[in-house]
């Protein structure tokens, strides 16, 4: 589990599982899709950047998310349960036979900061890599997989920007850390 710096409620973070999941179900089963957030849980409002992960048995299913707040957080729960459903390229779209299976995250983000290679902590950090038009972005969560800093960055830089393996120590790339809130169902 990564650390952070924030948390929301148990009840927030219910609603937000909730509504990813509604949201799938909705397109899956060609129902029309609505969702008015209850107005006794104001965390909903409050604007962070978010994944939604979706795993089917271990394996990732769909992840996408925004690293800029771009609106209240339920907003963006509910674009990115869409899109990683329907819009992840690396996979085809989720159909309604598979969503008993699906097991969603969902992760919340704090601000980025600038950081040098040496300040990176494993199993807190997640990095944002980006050289030029070219970035990658690894959430703590990939530490469980990659739990060698050296090995974690250079897959972010080859897999996720394109970029060579040592760039995350070249002088003209830059490096961006954040920590998450993640809850899953």
């Amino acid at each position: 589990m990564s650390e952070t710096d924030f948390s929301i409620s148990k009840e927030t973070q219910s609603e937000l599982l909730k509504l990813a999941r509604n949201r799938i179900v909705c397109e899956t089963s060609g129902q029309s899709w609505s969702y008015a957030p209850p107005a006794n849980l104001p965390e909903l409002q409050l604007e962070l950047p978010a994944f939604v992960t979706l795993t089917k048995d271990g394996r990732l299913r769909g992840c996408i998310g925004y690293i800029q707040p771009m609106g209240p957080v339920w907003q963006a729960v509910e674009e990115m349960a869409y899109s990683a459903a329907f819009g992840d390229p690396r996979f085809p779209k989720v159909t309604a036979d598979e969503v008993p299976q699906l097991h969603i995250e969902i992760s919340l983000l704090s601000p980025m900061a600038p950081i040098t290679p040496d300040a990176i902590t494993p199993f807190k950090h997640g990095v944002l890599v980006r050289r030029g038009r070219r970035s990658g972005l690894f959430l703590p969560q990939v530490w469980e997989q990659l739990p060698d800093k050296t090995q974690f960055m250079s897959y972010l830089c080859i897999e996720k920007a394109g970029l060579e393996a040592d760039a995350w120590l070249k002088p003209d790339v830059q490096l961006l850390a954040f920590t998450v809130f993640p809850f899953e169902e």
